[in-house]
């Protein structure tokens, strides 16, 4: 077979970027190695920033979104049983929208079977070859190998996938923090907390009380790296989650039989460069952020933005300017949101290590964001999403 790109990874990253080129009339193949409902089944983040609701928009796969998701016009910050107000409306004008990653890959497989998009599930031993310069990739379906030549690759296949493997480690410069603890998630069939996600800090640990929908809810606690899944029934999670959170909130809560339950490691994760040659990395696969900050699924759309308008500007213009500086530019701005994703997670969780001293810096950090537009500003810039 022969594509312009061919794209590794059939998550939200590889369907955009393949569902904005198709658009611009450049050929793409998307190869996931998994089935097509594995991709579905999958729970991931759930908070949209606004320049990415609006790049879905423009690809075409916002309507569903906008009749569904839920905007949000700030956030909550607890702390010692006081709720913080981050404003996000009054401090910038601007919202975040609420709508899982599920649902955005739904939209998006939908959109590519409109268009005829190829998207190839199940593709077994994916391996990039040719790198740097001309470029095939070769895989196994249904027992039979193939091959697809093509212009360009965007690795799009996440953490453990093949496309970063792919650069030479001479070539790959990697920065990693370990966090030593993660979050206990239950998924349950009961309304949310409150109107808005509530971020809690508390001597106990961290909580944060999400949604996917007004009957869809998603809850998450700190817990220490070594407890199982099966350590916490849900009376043990609710009870925890309720000591937690303000009181206010806790008597409300609507519990309920959990759904899905999952343990999940926390980590900072970068790679440079993004790109090597013809192989160019996004999402997942060239950063990791923890999910306090929901950067997460919105650095993968940022980076499809800026690698689709430099594919775009190559195939019409001739131009190589953008494709130039993809890593560059793609970089600068994950690197605000790893700072940012820090910042919120050493805000607000209880680590091993801390001080009494470390404590009260915590504690007065969130007192002065109470007491400062100007801090409340810098928090909501950043969590509503940077401009492109």
């Amino acid at each position: 077979m022969r594509a312009q790109i061919c794209i590794i990874g059939g998550g939200p990253a590889g369907l955009l970027l393949s569902q904005i080129l198709h658009r611009a009339g450049i050929s793409c193949i998307v190869l996931e190695r998994h089935s097509r409902d594995y991709v579905l089944a999958r729970i991931r983040a759930g908070v949209l920033e606004w320049g990415s609701v609006e790049e879905l928009e423009r690809a075409g796969v916002g309507s569903r979104m906008r009749a569904e998701g839920i905007p949000h016009d700030g956030v909550l910050l607890a702390a010692r049983n006081r709720a913080i107000r981050i404003d996000f409306k009054d401090l910038i004008g601007r919202q975040v929208m609420v709508y899982g990653q599920t649902e955005v890959t739904h939209d998006l497989y939908d959109a590519r079977d409109a268009m005829g998009g190829t998207v190839i599930t199940e593709a077994e031993g994916v391996t990039l070859q040719g790198l740097p310069d001309t470029p095939y990739v070769t895989y196994v379906k249904d027992g039979t190998e193939h091959r697809i030549d093509c212009d360009y690759i965007a690795g799009c296949d996440g953490f453990h996938g093949p496309s970063r493997k792919a650069i030479p480690e001479a070539l790959l410069k990697t920065y990693e923090k370990i966090y030593p603890f993660g979050w206990l998630g239950v998924l349950s069939e009961t309304p949310p907390a409150a109107e808005e996600l509530i971020y809690a800090s508390h001597d106990r640990g961290f909580a944060l009380c999400s949604m996917r929908n007004p009957h869809l809810s998603r809850y998450y606690i700190q817990v220490p790296l070594d407890h199982k899944v099966d350590q916490w029934s849900d009376e043990a999670f609710w009870a925890e989650l309720k000591r937690r959170i303000p009181h206010d909130a806790a008597e409300t809560l609507v519990t309920g039989p959990s759904i899905e339950k999952s343990i999940a490691p926390l980590r900072s994760f970068v790679a440079e460069p993004m790109r090597w040659g013809r192989l160019f990395l996004a999402g997942d696969a060239a950063h990791i952020v923890p999910p306090t900050g929901a950067k997460g699924l919105n650095l993968a759309v940022s980076d499809v933005h800026y690698l689709s308008r430099a594919l775009i500007a190559h195939y019409r213009d001739g131009s190589e300017e953008l494709l130039d500086r993809y890593s560059e530019t793609a970089l600068a701005r994950v690197w605000k949101a790893i700072r940012f994703s820090w910042w919120m997670t050493t805000l607000l969780h209880r680590f091993p290590d801390q001080s009494d001293f470390d404590l009260h810096i915590q504690a007065y950090e969130i007192e002065y964001l109470g007491d400062s537009r100007a801090a409340r500003t810098a928090l909501a810039e950043n969590y509503t999403g940077l401009p492109f």
